[in-house]
């Protein structure tokens, strides 16, 4: 028989439903521990009588205090506290003189000296509420940490839900500039075949960006597929020029990664490792397990850093987190005639999505060639799916019939 899924619920999501709850519990345990003790004390029945009106009265004037507390607790802390010390022995002193009132007509030895009666039932109800409004006040203060927390919370997953959006969105501008301009010069040389499949290339690869959450993760797999699509636009462009190997090894398809996060990599490696040469280059991804995290490897047979940067071997501190490429030229040798977007963009992203909890490694032997390597923790689609911050949108696939076989026409280079 299937069982349903039980939602425990905060004790004081229902701040209402939690007050009276503890009203009632916290005055009905303290009857029964003036009953218990009294019987046990060698006190006759009539004993409770006295208690449960003593326990009414402490339910009724702490009903008093809550409202009287619950306007002096927004506000100045000096005001708070001097009204409350103030409220609090009005309270007690006719709490106090209600039991020694009602003690005294039910007392049969009572001679009369009313003065010592009440201030020998003083202690009691100022220990009750006393502790009552300690508790009143250190609920209410805690609560009001709880919702700052969560507003404070809320405020940060929108401050990076729109910081990841924006990062996200400025990827793109360079692969749009070119395409369009190549789709523009097979127009003007009326090349009208490998103009339109350009076109529908860029199309489902736009739609793919459109219907993927800027926050949002897919899997390692629906990525290479996106990455699939997006180079055989830019094979039109260079033709053989660009060679591409894919190797995802087992369970490393499944692992999620946040959406568009290899493609400005990929891009990168076109842009300072295939276009700089006659012969091209070879552009790898590769995705494998290492323990409980996910490591993906974009490399190309390109010029590489140090082959760009003059008057410096490139080499740094061997420790770095960066391969020792110093930032400042990597900036300069990778990103000639830039926006300004693109490595930096990704380091960007991986800390926004991971914090510390990521690797980001560029690597650029003297033989040539470079390499990007990102390391983060393993997330399957269920985990993902599971999280709260994901959304259908965000989880959606890259089904293979959006990606079916497109026209293959191939142009000159543009």
């Amino acid at each position: 028989m299937a069982v349903l899924p039980i939602q425990p619920t905060p004790f004081f999501a229902d701040k209402n439903r939690a007050f009276w709850l503890l009203q009632s519990a916290g005055w009905g345990g303290a009857f029964l521990l003036r009953a218990i003790t009294g019987l046990v004390g060698g006190q006759d029945w009539s004993f409770l009588v006295n208690v449960a009106i003593e326990a009414v009265t402490g339910f009724s004037i702490s009903l008093v205090l809550s409202v009287i507390y619950q306007r002096l607790i927004s506000v100045r802390p000096l005001v708070t506290w001097a009204s409350t010390v103030l409220v609090l022995l009005v309270g007690v002193a006719i709490f106090t003189f209600i039991i020694a009132w009602v003690t005294s007509l039910t007392r049969a030895s009572f001679d009369g000296d009313f003065v010592a009666l009440y201030i020998g039932f003083l202690i009691w109800p100022l220990a009750l509420l006393g502790a009552w409004s300690a508790l009143y006040f250190a609920i209410n203060y805690f609560l009001q940490i709880e919702e700052q927390a969560d507003r404070l919370e809320r405020l940060e997953m929108q401050a990076t839900s729109a910081q990841l959006a924006m990062l996200r969105y400025q990827l793109n501008p360079h692969f749009l500039f070119n395409t369009l301009n190549s789709i523009s010069t097979l127009v003007l040389l009326k090349q009208t075949a490998p103009a339109n499949a350009m076109l529908t290339r860029l199309s489902s690869f736009l739609r793919h960006t459109l219907v993927t959450e800027p926050g949002g993760k897919v899997t390692v797999e629906q990525e290479v597929e996106m990455l699939k699509l997006y180079l055989d636009i830019e094979r039109m462009r260079f033709e053989d020029r660009l060679q591409t190997e894919f190797r995802l090894e087992p369970g490393a398809g499944d692992a999620c990664i946040p959406s568009m996060l290899l493609q400005p990599l990929v891009e990168n490696a076109i842009k300072y490792g295939v276009s700089p040469q006659e012969e091209g280059a070879m552009i790898s991804v590769v995705a494998q397990i290492v323990g409980s995290r996910l490591r993906v490897t974009i490399t190309d047979t390109g010029p590489g850093i140090h082959h760009n940067v003059r008057g410096d071997s490139g080499r740094g501190d061997p420790d770095r987190a960066d391969g020792g490429i110093p930032t400042g030229m990597l900036d300069r040798s990778r990103r000639t005639t830039s926006t300004g977007v693109g490595l930096a963009n990704i380091r960007d992203r991986l800390a926004q999505a991971y914090g510390e909890d990521h690797r980001f490694e560029i690597r650029s032997p003297d033989s040539g060639g470079f390499a990007v390597m990102i390391e983060i923790p393993f997330e399957s689609a269920e985990d993902t799916a599971a999280s709260p911050s994901s959304t259908p949108q965000a989880r959606q696939a890259v089904s293979p019939s959006r990606l079916a076989a497109l026209p293959s026409e191939k142009a000159s280079p543009a």
